[in-house]
């Protein structure tokens, strides 16, 4: 039962790092004493590894596990760069300087900017895509929310759509994990 309530905190988390991004670029190079947008996309990636240990029977017995366990660490990459960021504050000549560099290096752009988020999303639609039949509302909030952060974070660079798309998305996964007929049995039941 545990895991189910750190995997709720954790997505928790995720959508309040989102509704501080709603503020801005300034908004976030102005949090101060710390970066609190990024240090809950940190601390919520990593409480969202529990959802690993609700869906399978360890971190690495699936598809579904790896893609959002190899998500969790590109998030926690994207959180480590995000932190780089907003160490510049308003200096932001310097903070294009840096977002070209990596722009610039597809073995950091592509892991950590680009893909390698994508996949914790991915993960966490193969996890909910096991209960479409069985639990089809819930199945398809996590999948619309999935298509929300997609939409928003790609096709019509909107962060209100990608917020909205975590709400959606995390509705889903914790109407999964509470569900008692869905027959999940954790490590720590």
């Amino acid at each position: 039962m545990k895991s189910k309530y750190l995997a709720t905190i954790g997505l928790v988390f995720l959508i309040l790092n989102q509704i501080l991004l709603l503020g801005g670029n300034e908004f976030i190079q102005n949090q101060q004493p710390i970066d609190y947008a990024h240090w809950l996309l940190l601390i919520g990636a990593l409480l969202c590894l529990a959802l690993n240990y609700i869906f399978s029977n360890n971190i690495f017995s699936n598809l579904a596990t790896i893609l959002t366990s190899l998500g969790i660490v590109a998030l926690i990459g994207q959180a480590t760069i995000d932190f780089l960021w907003w160490s510049y504050g308003t200096d932001f000549e310097g903070m294009d300087k840096l977002t070209r560099q990596i722009m610039e290096r597809p073995s950091i752009r592509i892991p950590f900017m680009t893909i390698g988020p994508a996949l914790f999303y991915l993960g966490l639609t193969a996890h909910a895509g096991k209960f479409i039949k069985t639990q089809t509302m819930w199945s398809m909030l996590v999948i619309m929310g999935v298509i929300g952060n997609g939409l928003g974070a790609f096709a019509f660079d909107s962060r209100m759509m990608i917020a909205l798309g975590h709400i959606v998305l995390t509705i889903g996964i914790v109407g999964l994990i509470f569900k008692k007929d869905i027959g999940l049995q954790t490590r720590t039941e």
